[in-house]
């Protein structure tokens, strides 16, 4: 999966789209290139993408996954505490300008939605997979993770440092409290291991 027409109009026919608009697209596009993001962009987008490539063998609706991954940061500004929300709402907009059925729309929200918590159900596959994607940059290479941390700051440049790393350190001690990072068994065997290593090492790092 990449970030082209093609794969957007195919994406859309597999929800059963009664139009496909490219200025929808091209909305997007423009919106994870804004000049506030310097994690949420176009480069996560891509990841999650390829993330969901190789493993939308483990969801139920692999297409709404897809579009929900377009939609999780679509809004996104690091001072605002609704941008679950408002992304939710866009999608569920477009999936009802574009003519899908309601339920479709709801699904796609409701994963958009779970990324406010990152807590997905036992018995709901999709968000498990979504949340797991979403996720996966805690387990990356220390290469990929440090410049994940540098980008997540600048993203956070206007809270002082010292609130910072109280926040920040207190986020991913919630995350590595957890019996499990990862849900589903291919992401766990995978990135469990390491994201534990790259969250303690951060958090000793914020602490410092």
């Amino acid at each position: 999966m990449s970030i082209d027409g093609e794969e957007w109009h195919r994406m859309w026919a597999a929800l059963g789209a009664q139009s496909i608009h490219g200025g929808l697209f091209n909305q997007l596009v423009r919106a994870w290139g804004e000049p506030q993001r310097h994690y949420h962009t176009l480069q996560h987008l891509r990841e999650c993408l390829a993330h969901l490539e190789a493993a939308s063998s483990l969801a139920r609706h692999p297409t709404e996954v897809e579009l929900a991954l377009w939609f999780h940061d679509a809004v996104y500004d690091p001072k605002r505490q609704d941008n679950e929300q408002r992304s939710a709402d866009w999608a569920r907009e477009s999936v009802r300008a574009a003519g899908c059925s309601s339920a479709v729309g709801e699904r796609v929200a409701a994963l958009v939605l779970a990324t406010a918590a990152h807590e997905a159900p036992a018995d709901d596959p999709d968000t498990q997979l979504l949340l797991d994607i979403d996720l996966a940059i805690l387990g990356a290479g220390p290469a990929r993770f440090a410049e994940y941390e540098r980008q997540v700051r600048a993203e956070y440049a206007h809270v002082p440092e010292a609130d910072w790393r109280r926040r920040r350190a207190g986020l991913l001690a919630g995350f590595l409290a957890r019996p499990r990072i990862y849900t589903t068994a291919p992401f766990h065997d995978a990135l469990e291991g390491r994201a534990r290593a790259n969250l303690a090492q951060s958090i000793a790092s914020l602490q410092g």
